[in-house]
């Protein structure tokens, strides 16, 4: 006769429930939890003192009627139009000459190491770094171009609005352009090198190489990366944040659609509106999202 089957966790089928425990009562309390908290709140009038009122899609109306989230977002279109095309450009530059097979750069392990540094540096000290660099009468960077006879008198990188949200979108750059390129040259390397040898041996320059085998097998990738920080780019908070904290002016240039948020939820105790923004945000990140689903899905339906 079969033994009865052993119920509960003494049965080793349900062992894994337990191991995976720990991570759902983590991931429900402070992942899940608040999301739905939070898509709660957006219906009310909550400020985090009084007692939450349901007001149905107002809140949600109301942020097409903001103007000054709209402006916020016009400044994160603006300054991540400025980090993608210098972050996207630069890791497509250095992917081109080190996936050159006939330079074949050597020490790879250690340039995608220097280049991806600046990832590792807290905001904080890189917003400060750059306050002290562009600044307007000790700045290293106007003292260089002054005393080369670039400019002729000091500019006020952080007192011109569109020179701020340069400034902002350069550091963004200088900062992810690392990431971008390590996740290039991964989609490079995947690339079976009988395609490389065949072209070379039918002799295929560099640049038809490039652009008949690289770019169009690296096009899922560089889909990717582009959407992703598009995603990044409306999440931006940290880098203008702490470098408008003591100037109200340079805060408007810069003023992001989730600072936007902040302002509204912790500044101004207006925690159910900025929730709605939160909400509004998570919309246009998910349609990015299935646009890159698509446009993957249909690159290989057309492989096939």
């Amino acid at each position: 006769m079969n033994r009865e089957k052993k119920k509960g966790l003494q049965n080793r089928d349900n062992m894994g429930y337990l191991f995976i425990a720990p991570f759902m009562i983590v991931f429900v309390a402070f992942s899940l939890y608040p999301v739905f908290r939070t898509l709660h709140m957006s219906f009310t009038d909550y400020t985090g003192f009084n007692e939450p009122t349901f007001i149905g899609l107002a809140n949600y109306a109301r942020v097409f009627k903001d103007k000054l989230f709209l402006e916020a977002f016009g400044n994160t279109i603006k300054i991540w139009g400025v980090n993608i095309v210098l972050q996207l450009g630069t890791a497509f530059l250095l992917t081109m000459v080190f996936s050159d097979m006939k330079y074949k750069m050597k020490g790879l392990s250690i340039f995608r190491a220097l280049f991806y540094l600046p990832n590792l540096i807290a905001c904080t000290s890189v917003a400060f770094l750059f306050k002290t660099l562009l600044d307007w009468k000790f700045g290293s960077v106007n003292q260089i171009l002054v005393g080369l006879g670039i400019a002729d008198q000091p500019i006020d990188w952080l007192g011109t609005p569109s020179l701020t949200r340069c400034a902002v979108g350069v550091i963004g750059a200088w900062m992810w352009f690392g990431n971008s390129f390590i996740m290039l040259m991964a989609g490079v390397q995947g690339i079976n090198s009988d395609y490389y040898e065949a072209a070379a041996i039918d002799g295929a320059g560099r640049w038809k190489i490039f652009g008949k085998i690289t770019l169009p097998l690296l096009k899922p990738i560089l889909l990717y990366v582009a959407i992703t920080s598009l995603i990044g780019g409306l999440q931006i908070f940290d880098i203008p944040y702490l470098m408008s904290l003591d100037n109200q002016k340079r805060a408007r240039s810069v003023n992001t659609a989730v600072m936007h948020l902040y302002n509204m939820a912790f500044k101004n105790r207006q925690i159910g509106y900025a929730g709605a923004l939160a909400f509004i945000l998570f919309f246009v990140i998910c349609i990015c999202s299935v646009i890159v689903y698509f446009m993957m899905y249909a690159k290989k339906e057309d492989e096939r």
